[in-house]
């Protein structure tokens, strides 16, 4: 139980999400039992667009409180979000390096039109994981997790309004940075169609 870190499932998870992933040498285990909260990256993930950063949001059924338990939030197709983020992807990433070589499984995920965001986001998580050759495994919880060491829960500490508790990430070449600045923590996506297969090599080093 010492060595074991605790991860939410986040939806196209930032770059410090596998970061942290990827510098933990124990047990990971991902909560399937706590209660859903807003304003996270659960439903929600960060790109780089022409003006700047862009967030890309997951509706969910009204009714999904904060003591909703994150596996029974459904999602809202009240409107065809999907479309709408398909069109964002392309419009912000189509002249990067990779964004062919990733696009059609990607758009693969938004077609599906899955119930459960839990479900959404797993499938998304072992989807980058796989294409990130990053060799990590995990467990799901059994019941909601209180016995983890402080430093290694990490449900609460990967924040949109939170800094970061790693030290600089690696640059790396981004569409828009001569308009912006290098935007440091966005969503893996940004990181994927910039630097494809080096991908990995770039979680592991520090700036």
């Amino acid at each position: 139980m010492q060595n074991t870190a605790i991860f939410p499932l986040f939806y196209l998870p930032p770059v410090d999400y596998f970061r942290l992933m990827l510098r933990h040498d124990g047990e990971i285990v991902i909560d399937q039992h706590e209660h859903f909260p807003k304003q996270t990256y659960r439903n929600r993930a960060a790109i780089y667009s022409p003006n700047g950063r862009l967030d890309l949001t997951v509706p969910v059924v009204k009714g999904a409180k904060v003591h909703t338990r994150i596996t029974d939030v459904r999602i809202s197709y009240d409107f065809d979000w999907p479309r709408l983020q398909r069109l964002s992807l392309e419009s912000c990433y189509r002249s990067s390096a990779y964004f062919e070589y990733y696009e059609d499984e990607l758009m693969a995920f938004f077609a599906k039109k899955p119930v459960f965001l839990f479900d959404l986001n797993m499938e998304l998580t072992q989807w980058l994981l796989q294409k990130l050759k990053a060799d990590i495994s995990f467990t799901l919880s059994t019941a909601y997790r209180t016995d983890v060491a402080p430093e290694l829960d990490f449900r609460t500490s990967v924040h949109p309004k939170k800094e970061s508790s790693l030290p600089p990430p690696a640059s790396y070449y981004q569409v828009f940075q001569d308009r912006h600045g290098f935007m440091p923590n966005l969503s893996i996506i940004d990181l994927l169609f910039n630097k494809g297969p080096q991908s990995k090599g770039v979680l592991l080093t520090n700036g």
